[in-house]
């Protein structure tokens, strides 16, 4: 196998009706850059076809493609990472399966990259998801950039972008049990890009990203790229502390000065309630740390490999 230039890294996850439509197309697009290339797709866990269409992908193009499989779904970030342990390209582009990301627009990040940037981030333009997803969408990007202000790009969620190699050593070594990697080469990046790509309608099938792994995702960047809802909450408990502190005085010299009342009774379970709410609310955020400190410290593989299809040595 010649060794490649350019390794295009795609998870895959229950996509058999837009498979082939992504093999025309992609094999379409690399041919005429004329570059050498691999593509690596990562079967997640996949239930429906698209094992079978996978594999047939390496019969027909044994020199480019590479199929890994999965015992089970991991989910997206671990099926890229997966692929970024066996690359041998210089510059690495990940991308979805579903072509809402044009593979035609590759050969745009590759001139990006070859004036020397590290990592090519990407923004969708005309974006054509219905509203609840851009409002999910726009939503959490304003809040990683209130939250993590360090994270320079303009859209997070868009998976068609560019690394150099050295940077996908790096991610790979971190062996976080839980991470994203378009934040984490952020972390790692010394002359970061960013450009605007065409958006397009899935080609065929229907996104696996439902609102509660959306608001999971969430959940999961921030934690894992911030402590500033850790901060946040110790803020609030303060001043917390200090309002009723202050109404603890309040309520000891009204009792002194116009004696026993019974009017208030229910605007002191108003606050009680209140409080245990904030209290309930930081335990979770604290779970969320520890859980994920939990999870790190049982150095469990963060994936299982259960095949890798590939042309033969020889």
């Amino acid at each position: 196998m010649s060794q490649p230039y350019i390794s295009i890294v795609i998870p895959v996850h229950n996509e058999q009706e837009v498979l082939e439509i992504l093999y025309q197309r992609l094999t379409t697009v690399m041919d005429q850059l004329g570059k050498p290339y691999e593509v690596i797709l990562t079967n997640d866990g996949s239930t429906d076809n698209s094992t079978a269409i996978l594999n047939d992908f390496v019969k027909r193009r044994p020199n480019e493609f590479r199929i890994i499989h999965f015992n089970r779904n991991y989910g997206q970030h671990m099926a890229i990472m997966a692929g970024f342990e066996n690359v041998r390209g210089e510059i690495i582009i990940t991308m979805d399966a579903d072509l809402q990301n044009p593979p035609e627009e590759i050969p745009r990040l590759v001139a990006e990259m070859e004036k020397g940037h590290d990592v090519v981030n990407t923004h969708r333009m005309d974006r054509q998801d219905n509203r609840w997803r851009l409002l999910v969408s726009h939503a959490h990007n304003w809040l990683r950039k209130k939250m993590i202000p360090s994270l320079k790009m303009e859209d997070e969620g868009s998976m068609l972008r560019a690394y150099r190699r050295n940077l996908v050593d790096l991610m790979v070594a971190s062996g976080e049990s839980s991470t994203f990697i378009t934040a984490l080469a952020l972390t790692y990046a010394a002359n970061p890009a960013e450009i605007g790509i065409k958006h397009e309608e899935r080609a065929a099938g229907t996104s696996s990203y439902s609102f509660y792994k959306l608001i999971r995702y969430n959940f999961d960047l921030i934690t894992n790229f911030s402590l500033v809802p850790l901060q946040m909450f110790t803020f609030i408990g303060i001043s917390v502390s200090i309002l009723s502190l202050l109404f603890v005085i309040y309520l000891l010299i009204r009792r002194l000065v116009i004696g026993p009342e019974v009017a208030g009774l229910f605007t002191l379970f108003a606050i009680a309630f209140f409080i245990m709410g904030l209290i309930i609310m930081g335990v979770g955020i604290l779970g969320e740390y520890i859980g994920r400190i939990y999870l790190e410290t049982l150095k469990r593989p963060r994936f299982v490999i259960r095949e890798i299809r590939q042309q033969q040595e020889g």
